[in-house]
Formats: C-alpha cells, sequence, structure tokens
C-alpha cells in the first residue's frame, strides 16, 4: 500500500510571540540522518538558541517522551507522525531532514527461501515504529505465513546485541548504526528502503502548530543551523564524525561514511511541495 501525505509549509505565519529566554527541547534518537543535530549540539549552535537535545536509542523511546510532553519537538519518520496526529491533531513536520536510502533494513539468519519454509519465524523490531511497515511490506512481497511470525518488540539499543544463532529463524528490523553490530555477528541484509517497492521512508522535525507558531523566529534560526551542518557533514566528514561517533554506537570513520551512503538529504526541499510515501 502508498502513502501519500502533503506537508503544508510551515513558514507562513504572521506573528510570533515566543519568550526569547525559553529554552526549546528537541528529543532525537540514535539515527544517522539526525547527525546535523548531533553536530550542531556539539559545536554550540543548538545552544546558541537556547534548544537542547534529549538523546534517545529507539524511536519509540522519542515517541514516549513526547507523547507525555517531557519534549517540545521530536524527530520522527512519518509512520510516528501519524500515530502521533491522533493525540496531537497540530502535529505538523518543521524541517524535512533525510530520506532513507538503505538505512532502513531487513536482516536475518536466514535466506528468503529458507524463510518461506521455516514452521516458525521470530521477528525482532520495535513494534510501533516504521520497522511495522517495513515488515509488512516484507512478508507481503515474499508471502510468508503470518500465523507463523512471533513478533518481539524490543528497542535497537537491545536488538543490536542478539547473537547470531542456526537455531531457529530470525528477522531482524532495524536501521543504521543498528545494524553494523548484527551484521559483524553474521546476520545478512534481504531488504532495504533502498530497493523497496512501496514504501519511501521521510525523517522530519515534527511540532505541535501552536508552539511552532510561538517559536517562529527560533525555529527559522534552527533551520539555517541544520542547514549548515549538513552542508559541513558534506565538506569536511572526519571532522563532523569524531564530535558525533558518540551518538551512533562509536561506529568506525569507514562504517560512518559507508551509512552516510543510505540516506538523501532533503532539507532543501520545499515543504509544501513535499510528499511521503
Amino acid at each position: 500500500m502508498k502513502y501519500l501525505f502533503l506537508f503544508s509549509l510551515f513558514f507562513l505565519f504572521t506573528s510570533c510571540t515566543q519568550k526569547a529566554n525559553e529554552k526549546i527541547e528537541i528529543v532525537v534518537n540514535s539515527w544517522i540522518g539526525y547527525t546535523p543535530f548531533f553536530y550542531a549540539q556539539e559545536k554550540s549552535y543548538l545552544k546558541n538558541l537556547n534548544i537542547e537535545l534529549i538523546t534517545t536509542v529507539s524511536l519509540g523511546e522519542s515517541y514516549d517522551i513526547f507523547s507525555v510532553a517531557k519534549a517540545d519537538m521530536l524527530t520522527a519518520t512519518q509512520h510516528e507522525y501519524n500515530a502521533l496526529k491522533k493525540d496531537f491533531p497540530s502535529l505538523e513536520p518543521i524541517i524535512l531532514i533525510d530520506k532513507s536510502f538503505g538505512g532502513d533494513m531487513i536482516l536475518s539468519n536466514r535466506t528468503i527461501k529458507e524463510l518461506q519454509k521455516s514452521n516458525s519465524i521470530d521477528v525482532y523490531l520495535e513494534i510501533d515504529s516504521i520497522n511495522n511497515e517495513m515488515i509488512q511490506e516484507f512478508t507481503n512481497k515474499y508471502h510468508l505465513d503470518k500465523d507463523k511470525i512471533n513478533y518481539i518488540n524490543k528497542d535497537q539499543s537491545k536488538i543490536k546485541d542478539l547473537p547470531y544463532s542456526e537455531e531457529s529463524a530470525i528477522i531482524i528490523v532495524t536501521y543504521s548504526p543498528y545494524n553494523i553490530e548484527l551484521l559483524k555477528t553474521g546476520y545478512k541484509e534481504l531488504a532495504s528502503t533502498k530497493n523497496s517497492d512501496t514504501i519511501i521512508v521521510i525523517d522530519a522535525l515534527f511540532a505541535n502548530h501552536e508552539f511552532a507558531k510561538k517559536h517562529q523566529k527560533r525555529l527559522l534560526q534552527l533551520k539555517a543551523v541544520i542547514d549548515r551542518s549538513i552542508q559541513e557533514i558534506k565538506t569536511d566528514p572526519k571532522a563532523v564524525y569524531l564530535l558525533t561517533k558518540k551518538y551512533l554506537n562509536n561506529i568506525s570513520y569507514t562504517e560512518y561514511k559507508k551509512s552516510l551512503k543510505m540516506i538523501q538529504w532533503i532539507n532543501k526541499l520545499d515543504l509544501e511541495k513535499s510528499t511521503i510515501k
């Protein structure tokens, strides 16, 4: 199934009533596409705007923190956006960040043919995240018997430590940088957003409309900071890596460069004209 989301242009507000010294908190999970936020924090670009990050290990944790009003904004995919809209009807995208281009993937200890013949399959994933759409597409495409699938809900910080085993069929739905340790252990990639037929994964920064209107000036400045950070990632990746690797499970520089190739920056796209599938 294809999903289309037309994003309205945020920066058309006619007034601004923000308090200059009011701190803004953004919840951000470990994902290669959020490197501009980690870098901006380390370079004090965010501090200069009185913006702080709350870092998490999973999309689910970010979702929960925003849901209980422990953060003002969050980075997420369209899946979390749609889920949060039920409780926060005025939630809207503020800044487009990246498109996954292989950064979200399906790993397994079996081939597709072996999975099709398996009597039972353990699927490890963050069930209330874009992981769910990834596995649904995969099982539908390869006609896996859903009655034989056992869904195991864990955050990615725990999934990445899953030992390799040949005893039972395992599928892991994950994303960069968490895939790196799993590949080293022996799991193989079977599918990703690079070759997906129906899913496009877009990451954006989201906030409630009222909050965004109140803080329009600083969010315009934040947009400039994110654009600057992405440009510096492109021009001096080694310097950015050294500052941000601690947010990305301390992956190697080679792994970092490979992970960056699994996303496409879309921060220059016009929100009003953009679509998300």
